[in-house]
Formats: structure tokens, sequence, C-alpha cells
């Protein structure tokens, strides 16, 4: 018995290997005959992703070249606006793609618009700062190179980015501001106008002679060149105070020309005060003692 069940494993063992074979043949060739079947829609999906980004490309040159032509848009703006068409159009070719593919694009745009909500609420901070970019660069109330003041800082205006503005102080120190900050303050800009008025204070005693500190001031502001002649200069006398007579002096110029003109100004009407006798005094307080 032992004899005949050895001599029956091989042949037994050979008609497993045949049923194996043929299960694997079958398997094999159910296999091909779905991916000849699906093979269309593997070449339609690639060929669809490589014309569809090679269109996004083309999309973005045209849309950053159409921007450029525009007098009306700045270089940050340009830049923002054609990358988001990009990638607005990557998009929509990532979801063609996987709809040919077989892939529900409605339960992906649903999977898609969960997992946004989630990064939304874990980055509140930094889309404050994304959203807060989007609309200075929407309303422009500065551009680059502008001098302003904003968020209790102020300088000229390097870079304007989607998450952050960077300053340059007039020390030349670097700030870079949160976009946030600057949305929700009040912005200040220096250099929106063509023209800037400087207003100074001149402070003289009270016994000299204010029709001739009033004409000293004007005669210095009727020889700054830099002064414009309308609107006309004002020079008047604007306030007593406890220890001098105070003299406002407001210049009109460019806006260029701003502290050039205020120094020169300063300078000169204390020189020509000296000059002509005019006390500009310290503050004094007088002690009346009582008699005992």
């Amino acid at each position: 018995m032992q004899d005949g069940n050895a001599a029956a494993t091989p042949t037994s063992n050979l008609l497993d290997g045949v049923q194996n074979m043929d299960a694997a043949l079958l398997i094999a060739q159910g296999l091909l005959e779905r991916a000849v079947d699906f093979l269309p829609n593997v070449v339609g999906a690639i060929l669809v992703f490589i014309i569809g980004m090679w269109l996004a490309g083309r999309v973005r040159a045209l849309a950053q070249s159409w921007f450029e032509r525009s007098s009306r848009l700045d270089a940050t703006l340009e830049s923002f606006l054609s990358s988001f068409i990009y990638y607005a159009v990557v998009v929509l070719v990532v979801i063609t793609t996987l709809g040919i593919f077989g892939v529900q694009t409605t339960s992906l745009a649903a999977v898609v618009g969960a997992a946004g909500l989630a990064v939304g609420l874990a980055l509140q901070g930094t889309l404050g700062h994304l959203a807060s970019g989007v609309m200075l660069l929407a309303f422009r109330p500065f551009k680059i190179g502008d001098y302003i003041q904003a968020a209790g800082l102020e300088g000229s205006v390097r870079a304007i980015t989607l998450f952050t503005t960077e300053l340059a102080t007039a020390d030349n120190k670097k700030i870079i501001m949160p976009n946030s900050e600057v949305w929700s303050s009040s912005i200040v800009n220096f250099s929106a106008y063509d023209t800037r008025r400087v207003d100074l204070v001149f402070g003289v005693s009270y016994g000299d002679d204010l029709n001739k500190a009033v004409t000293l001031i004007k005669d210095e502001v009727g020889k700054e060149k830099r002064g414009l002649a309308s609107p006309e200069a004002v020079v008047a006398v604007d306030n007593l105070g406890d220890s001098s007579v105070d003299i406002i002096c407001r210049v009109w110029v460019n806006a260029s020309d701003y502290f050039p003109v205020k120094w020169a100004l300063t300078q000169a009407v204390k020189e020509r005060f000296d000059a002509e006798g005019i006390e500009i005094p310290f503050p004094t307080t007088t002690v009346v003692r009582s008699a005992a």
C-alpha cells in the first residue's frame, strides 16, 4: 500500500500543477482583457493631462502678457493673477483626468472640500494674512516705492506679497509686517499725491515785534525756490503760548522736496532771527513766594 501511494503522488502533483496553470492563465487572460478595455482610458487620460498642463502654461503666459500691457496693474498683482489663473486651470485638468480614469469627481470634490475646511481652520491666521494680501493687491492703497505709515510703523514699501508687506525705514532698517496688521490699521500714504505741505511753528518772545518776525519768515519763504507759488504760503500768528507767541508757516512743495525744504527753512529762519535780534524763548516758570 505504501508503494502504491508513493507511485500516485507524482501524478497527483502533476494534475494540481496543470490545474493551477490553467487558473493562472485564466486570471492573466482576464487581466489582459480588462487592460485592453481600460487602455483607451489610460491613453486618453495621459493625453488630456499633457495637453491640459501645456494649455495651463500657455494661458498663464497669455495672461501675464496681457497684464503687462495694462497700465492699471503693478508687478505684484500681475504675478498673483497669472499664477491664480494657472493653478485654476491645473485643478480643472486634474479633475478631468481623474474623471476619465473613472474616479467619481463629485465624491472627490466633497473630500477636497472637507480637507480644505480642516486646513482652513488650522491655518486661520495664515489665511487671514492671505485674504488681507489679496485686498491690498486689489484695492492698492499704496504701491512699491511709496512712503507709508501703518500699524504704528513707517517706511518705504519695498515688496508686497500675499502674506507680508516689506518696508525700509528712513535709516534703512527692514520691516516685515503681516498683511492682516497692515489692512486692519489706518494707512497713511505720504507719496499718494504729488504735493505736500510743510508745516512749521516758530516761537518768539512776547517782547518782540510780531510784524517784523512775520515779515522775516515770509522773506525766507520767498527765497526758497522749491516752494510752490500755488497754493500760496501762509505765515500768521497762531497761538499765545505759555512762554512764546507761536507763528505758523505753511509752504506747499513737491512731495520729493518735503524734508529738504523743511530742514532748510528751519535753519534759515533761526539764523535770520539771530541776525535781526528776534528771540526764540525757552520755556520759563515764574515762582512767586507769598510773604510769611
